[in-house]
């Protein structure tokens, strides 16, 4: 019989084997798959003549992969079917991330991104739902703030890995370079995440206590349209931040650099949110993130400066994370038997945001010859987010005084 120290350990074990799948899943599908579109972006636009315009419409593209992943994440309630998208999203990064090099032609690279969106929502949504689901049912706190170190973890490996090709290797050769990379973290996010099992009851009355209740439909719209405002702010930043700082002349050819620096600030971001989020609360905290994030934005509108700009992309790096996993940690806890489905729902909307946007940006950059424009229009964007969330405080307590 194994004894109590050992069934410890092997819960250590396996509990350490399944985050690390998801921080592998996440480091693959958004780090590698869609996150290494931002530093190869100035490097296509020199190497494959690739215009503001085009680039915009790539990036437009693939979130519109990432939403119709979204869609098809918030259609089903079979975890089982969730977690063969979730199989099938690991294979797609690797494949469509490589396959970029392999071709010059716009409309494949349209679609190539496209299905890289949709594995970015395999990745994301679902692995995050799967995770969840398997420490709720171990026992664990239904927490995802180790899980969600794997966006700042996928930042840093994508922009180090471009920033090492980057004058060895052409930009054909760098994707080719970035899907033979991803099967290092396609194979424990493949064999260390377990196929899900139905969420069983609450072993405690503490666990059944610290349960939300369901939300209201009301509080539900908030949200969702607070995280749409978030998801402009996000994707103006995280298409373009690289290009942005590429023309200023400090950080010409260095601005896959800039890209680590907000990879850095992203990787233990979540752990300082759910810090904060503890002592606050959620939606305090996540007011807090998106002012920071507003001045994120500005900094690289206002300022040419060298400081200005290395602080908007830690500031940004800090804050997008942040607002990633509190929202989609704050929408598990209330539906933690199918936490990926409400994850979905509440996605969709940022993934409106995120096809609308770099479009919109693209066209303001070929007319004016600035991203400047877009970026005010991105921090005007989160201040209306900022009095969403304020709406959705004043909800929550009109429903804790109704059932009080």
């Amino acid at each position: 019989m194994s004894s109590p120290t050992a069934l410890c350990a092997t819960r250590s074990i396996d509990r350490t084997r399944v985050i690390l799948a998801g921080i592998c899943a996440l480091i693959l599908t958004v780090g590698l798959a869609r996150f290494a579109y931002t530093p190869l972006l100035p490097i296509m636009r020199d190497g494959a003549g690739l215009s503001d315009l085009a680039g915009g419409w790539l990036a437009t593209f693939n979130y519109m992969g990432y939403m119709a992943g979204a869609l098809l994440a918030a259609t089903t309630n079979d975890l089982q079917r969730k977690f063969l998208f979730y199989r099938a999203g690991l294979l797609i990064a690797v494949v469509s991330t490589a396959a970029m090099g392999f071709t010059d032609n716009l409309y494949l690279w349209v679609a190539l991104r496209f299905i890289a969106g949709v594995s970015s929502a395999g990745g994301l949504l679902i692995a995050s739902g799967l995770v969840l689901n398997w420490l709720i049912n171990h026992g664990y706190k239904g927490e995802l703030g180790l899980h969600f170190a794997g966006l700042g973890a996928g930042i840093v490996v994508s922009g180090l890995a471009v920033s090492a090709m980057v004058g060895a290797l052409t930009w054909d050769s760098q994707w080719i370079g970035l899907g033979l990379l991803g099967i290092l973290f396609f194979l424990p996010a493949w064999f260390w995440l377990p196929a899900p099992v139905p969420v069983v009851a609450h072993a405690t009355k503490t666990q059944a206590i610290q349960t939300p209740l369901a939300p209201s439909s009301r509080w539900m719209w908030l949200f969702i349209a607070a995280y749409f405002c978030a998801g402009v702010g996000f994707v103006i930043s995280a298409t373009f931040i690289v290009a942005i700082v590429e023309q200023l002349p400090v950080f010409a050819g260095n601005g896959p650099w800039v890209w680590v620096v907000v990879g850095l600030a992203a990787a233990p971001a979540s752990f300082l949110w759910d810090r904060i989020a503890g002592v606050i609360g959620g939606i305090y905290a996540l007011l807090m993130a998106y002012g920071l994030q507003i001045l994120s934005i500005l900094l690289p509108a206002v300022s040419a400066d060298t400081f200005a700009n290395l602080l908007s992309a830690a500031l940004f790096g800090i804050t997008f994370v942040g607002i990633v996993s509190l929202t989609l940690s704050i929408i598990g806890r209330h539906f933690p038997a199918n936490p990926s489905k409400a994850m979905a729902r509440l996605t969709l909307s940022y993934g409106v945001a995120q096809i609308a946007a770099p479009a919109m940006a693209g066209y303001i950059a070929t007319i004016s010859g600035s991203y400047r424009g877009a970026l005010f229009i991105a921090a005007g964007t989160m201040a209306v987010g900022m009095l969403l969330l304020l709406a959705i405080m004043r909800q929550e307590r009109r429903e804790l005084a109704a059932v009080s």
